[in-house]
């Protein structure tokens, strides 16, 4: 049984979330860069669980996850790594850990919106929330090759039950797994917007 129970990746994700929530919900939030990037990276086997489709968000999403974790050697805070980044005036080089940071909150934003579509969506068919998510999240910021090569591998998508089995769940506990998620996650990936606009940074880019 033990090992079944560390294979279970959602509720690995949900619940390190629900304290990442904890933390941003405190009056003194200040997320430290060490539990963010290892909470993160348990989201990271449910991108190679999509297939194709979601190749590329798994190798961008993992590397940039692994220079978080990096970082957060020497890096206490998020709030101290955006300052540093600005500091040294590299917030939107390719490779800084700003620029990384946002990359991962989409990622972690697609995954939010991925099962909210699930759970609103009957059927076996993961296309219609997979198309969604990536529409909301991913597409405005890639250019036409990726986004067609998006669409050409949705058609390779595993199906609902395909997901749940890769993911060691049964609907019904993958579900209750997904609503955390999704509850937890949101205020982390409106912290980190907040993060981003308060120094006015933007976070469109």
């Amino acid at each position: 049984m033990a090992n079944s129970e560390n294979e279970k990746i959602l509720r690995k994700m949900a619940d390190a979330f629900k304290e990442l929530a904890a933390t941003v919900n405190s009056p003194t939030a200040d997320m430290e860069v060490a539990p963010f990037s290892r909470a993160c990276s348990f989201v990271s086997p449910l991108f190679g669980c999509l297939g194709i489709a979601f190749k590329f968000a798994e190798m961008d999403y993992v590397a940039k996850v692994g220079d978080l974790a990096e970082a957060s050697k020497s890096i206490a805070t998020l709030n101290a790594m955006l300052d540093g980044d600005i500091e040294g005036n590299c917030v939107r080089k390719a490779g800084s850990h700003t620029r990384n940071l946002l990359r991962v909150k989409r990622g972690l934003d697609m995954v939010r919106v991925l099962f909210e579509q699930i759970l609103a969506t009957e059927g076996d068919s993961l296309k219609d929330p997979a198309s969604k998510a990536y529409a909301q999240v991913f597409a405005p910021h890639h250019g036409w090759a990726i986004r067609k090569a998006v669409a050409a591998g949705m058609y390779a998508l595993p199906t609902k039950a395909q997901l749940m089995k890769k993911l060691n769940e049964d609907e019904a506990s993958a579900r209750i797994q997904m609503q955390h998620y999704v509850a937890a996650s949101s205020p982390v990936i409106l912290y980190i917007d907040k993060l981003f606009l308060s120094r006015e940074l933007g976070i469109d880019w």
